[in-house]
């Protein structure tokens, strides 16, 4: 508790601990709104789950720093109250289903793309339908006449007979919201823009439902990849998986490394000649090539690679710092009160040589968690990463593989990087202010 009270008097150690606790409150909610297998679902997912989310999205709220504002994704199903659609008994067994689109668009810039999804439902023959769009200025433009089947999509932006009815030289979804398609610097007509379509149902138990997306240059909390996948998904459960393996790894690593020093030093001897030998050979194999190794010829799941990992960890150069501890502690005088009443080797160990340098440990503890989590992120990066987590490293992967810095995607690289420097620099805050708390040495300073 008194040393508790006394982390109070070093900003830099309330500072890591405010940090780290936001960070918990993050994976709380994480784990709270979006169980494993929703996040691993969706983050495996591609168009199938994210049809309605544009790529390569900038977040929403880099619009607080734009003088003109980019466009934000347009959603719009005919199953809405808010959409306008009628159905008139025609001749026979036709039916007649009028749907209207009506939405503002306030923004400067054009969209990334437009798609109709169709729900159609029909047994013998397929529904028809003609699509208009009517610009703000009252232009009406025929888009498309066709039959569609039970689940189909109509992208709109890749109808190249929509892009010479335009004019030959821009994108459809360019062009329908230009002032002037044809001119040669193109500029977005803002106001109100309806999209209606026509339908034509045989069948008297036939239907027809459609969703307009319209998307946006910008979307979300953290934007989007070049897969449609919002990015907030792995940044949310990639804060568990890091806290997670960092935690587990650092004291996992310390706690062992402990007991296997106290145990040798305790017992001289053999053992501790053994344990020492082990170590030295331990320190001069390299680590990370390992890990490589493992995960291309074995398995690239992360608790396999957190056990390894420990593993290698274990036999490093705190051993021999513990050694040395574990000699002055050794000598001292309650250690020798403790063997004349009795007591055993390992309550020994237990009881009065590990307890005595458990202080110094917890700052080394702290300090080795940022540690891990750049090692796990340095795995993904490579491709070594687990094929199913979400996770910071396998956000920065995807952004190297796809070139995402190169076309100028800056979010897609700094979101997860800065939840990674956030990480250490708030256990290194702890860690540091810590170590002048229980360090003798650096009390004081």
């Amino acid at each position: 508790m008194k040393s508790l009270r006394e982390l109070t008097h070093y900003p830099s150690a309330l500072m890591g601990l405010a940090i780290i606790l936001a960070l918990v409150v993050l994976s709380i909610y994480a784990l709270a709104s979006m169980p494993y297998s929703e996040a691993v679902r969706l983050w495996r997912g591609g168009e199938d789950v994210w049809y309605d989310r544009p790529k390569n999205a900038a977040p929403t709220w880099t619009n607080l720093f734009r003088e003109q504002k980019l466009p934000t994704t347009i959603t719009m199903d005919s199953r809405d109250e808010s959409i306008e659609k009628d159905i008139e008994v025609g001749a026979g067994d036709m039916t007649n289903i009028h749907m209207s689109f009506e939405f503002d668009y306030p923004y400067h810039g054009f969209p990334r793309e437009i798609s109709i999804f169709f729900n159609a439902e029909f047994e013998r023959k397929q529904p028809h339908v003609s699509i208009t769009w009517l610009t703000p200025d009252g232009r009406e433009i025929r888009i498309a006449d066709k039959s569609v089947g039970v689940r189909e999509s109509y992208r709109i932006s890749q109808d190249s007979t929509l892009q010479r009815r335009l004019g030959g030289g821009v994108a459809p979804h360019q062009g329908l919201f230009a002032v002037d398609p044809k001119a040669d610097d193109l500029v977005s007509l803002q106001g109100t823009y309806t999209l209606r379509i026509e339908a034509v149902v045989f069948e008297p138990e036939a239907d027809l439902d459609a969703e307009v997306v319209i998307y946006g240059q910008v979307h979300g909390i953290a934007g989007t990849d070049h897969r449609r996948r919002e990015l907030s998904v792995a940044l949310l459960w990639g804060t568990p998986i890091a806290l997670a393996f960092g935690l587990l790894a650092a004291v996992g690593t310390t706690m062992t490394t402990m007991i296997i020093a106290g145990v040798g030093t305790w017992f001289g001897g053999w053992v501790d000649a053994l344990i020492q030998r082990v170590t030295e050979v331990n320190l001069i194999l390299p680590m990370l090539p390992i890990l490589i190794m493992i995960g291309t010829f074995y398995s690239r799941s992360i608790w396999l690679m957190l056990g390894v990992l420990i593993l290698l960890s274990i036999f490093g150069g705190a051993i021999k710092i513990y050694r040395a501890i574990f000699i002055q502690v050794k000598e001292s005088p309650y250690i020798e009160a403790a063997q004349a009443y009795g007591a055993g080797n390992f309550r020994l160990i237990f009881r009065y040589l590990i307890p005595r340098i458990i202080p110094t440990l917890i700052p080394n503890l702290v300090t080795l968690v940022p540690t891990f989590v750049f090692i796990e992120a340095a795995l993904a990066l490579l491709g070594l990463g687990d094929p199913v987590l979400p996770t910071w490293g396998k956000i920065i992967s995807d952004a190297y593989n796809f070139g995402a810095l190169y076309h100028g995607f800056y979010y897609w690289v700094l979101e997860p990087s800065a939840l990674l420097m956030l990480t250490a620099l708030a256990f290194s805050l702890l860690g540091f202010s810590l170590d002048r708390i229980f360090n003798p040495r650096l009390r004081g300073m």
